[in-house]
């Protein structure tokens, strides 16, 4: 894995956030939307998010060591937390502000400019969220996968907050300015939640996702032939990792030489379907009762 160029995404990331700040907060300085003032504020905490996506890429990439013998890719987990918890305070700065205003509706100044300078900033973030969701999928980074979803969320949020802007100016509604704010806070309470949710899992150790255990099992299944089966099947993640562990029964009277090369063989068609994976075989005798007595996964 390349981590240079991921941590020259995440440097993006941040660019793109500070960026993104000054524009949207010159739009709300310009236009005294609190719709626009709701964008800028979660693009300070998109520029939170990426700093620490930053220093977590930092961390997983080191490698294992005697304390840390699975590595450091957890580590990404905990980015994806703490921008999940930035977002949800975030949401409640803007529904704090939003309520505020709806009590008390102010007019809107130079709209136009300020739409033009948010779509500018709009525009930025859909680019870098792209770049960053392609490049955590090649690279299997949750961290960079997760900045680009907030970025996605962000550049929707922008969307409706433009056209609430645009009402407000062609109706005169005051009120459509708030209660836009209030949707957005809604929206990013969403973004959040799924953030920590997702942290939560990996640092849970949660099974691989449906299609890659799928692609396990559909290995194994190959293998089992006469005198050949499997069980005990665990799967886990660990940041970029994937760790498959399963308990391979053979016939009793292979040698230890054939048994070895037949899970390297295996292992490795494993490895070949799941990249970055780190497999883990344990040979049984088949016809072995006590083979049978470990199949449960709390053994």
């Amino acid at each position: 894995m390349n981590t240079t160029s991921i941590k020259r995404y995440a440097w993006l990331s941040i660019a793109t956030a500070v960026a993104t700040i000054l524009l949207k907060g010159a739009a709300w300085r310009v236009t005294g939307s609190i719709g626009l003032l709701s964008d800028a504020l979660e693009s300070i905490v998109n520029l939170a998010g990426a700093m620490m996506a930053l220093a977590m890429i930092s961390l997983a990439e080191q490698p294992a060591d005697e304390r840390h013998a699975y590595g450091h890719g957890k580590a990404e987990y905990f980015s994806a937390g703490f921008e999940g918890i930035l977002i949800l305070f975030a949401a409640l700065a803007i529904a704090a502000t939003a309520c505020e205003r709806l009590v008390d509706p102010h007019p809107l100044e130079r709209v136009g400019v300020g739409l033009v300078v948010s779509c500018v900033a709009s525009v930025l973030n859909l680019v870098t969220a792209l770049i960053l969701l392609s490049a955590g999928k090649k690279y299997r980074s949750l961290t960079l996968e997760a900045d680009a979803h907030h970025l996605l969320t962000d550049v929707w949020t922008s969307i409706g907050v433009i056209l609430a802007v645009g009402a407000v100016s062609f109706t005169g509604w005051l009120w459509l300015d708030p209660v836009i704010a209030l949707l957005v806070a809604a929206n990013i309470v969403w973004t959040g939640y799924r953030l920590v949710s997702r942290a939560v899992h990996g640092l849970m150790d949660i099974s691989l996702a449906s299609d890659e255990h799928a692609a396990v099992v559909a290995v194994l299944e190959r293998h089992c032939t006469d005198g050949i089966d499997y069980h005990a099947l665990r799967t886990r993640e660990s940041g970029n990792r994937r760790f498959v562990e399963v308990h391979i029964l053979v016939p009793g009277r292979w040698t230890i030489q054939k048994g070895h090369e037949y899970v390297e063989r295996l292992e490795a068609e494993i490895r070949d379907v799941l990249p970055q994976s780190t497999v883990l075989t344990h040979l049984e005798p088949i016809e072995d009762p006590a083979s049978l007595e470990d199949i449960t996964l709390d053994r």
